[in-house]
């Protein structure tokens, strides 16, 4: 997964990615911990890249993206924000949302 190390970088990646995923956690969060590696086992099944940030390393994206608590899935579609899931996550509805975007992917071609 990349790292996202700043909100300018951020910016860029939003802007020039069709699609994404963005994890987001917090220091000392048990859970970002724990959903993490569920998250990221998922990346080898999609052709769109995955990306995480720390919001306690770069906060301007928790009040830019109003991110309230963590962790916090999100997925977007030519820059725009397509389904959140937050703090806990049912991962078979994540997988059926990236599914979806996946769907898109293959019809925009």
């Amino acid at each position: 997964m990349n790292e996202i190390g700043s909100f300018g970088q951020w910016l860029e990646v939003s802007a020039t990615e069709k699609q994404l995923l963005l994890f987001v956690k917090t220091d000392h969060c048990s859970v970002c911990e724990g959903l993490y590696p569920q998250v990221a086992a998922l990346q080898d099944n999609y052709s769109f890249p995955f990306y995480k940030v720390n919001v306690a390393v770069v906060p301007e994206m928790a009040g830019q993206l109003s991110l309230f608590t963590a962790p916090v899935v999100l997925l977007f579609h030519e820059g725009k924000e397509t389904a959140r899931f937050a703090r806990f996550v049912q991962m078979e509805e994540l997988k059926h949302r990236m599914n979806e975007l996946a769907e898109w992917e293959r019809n925009d071609v």
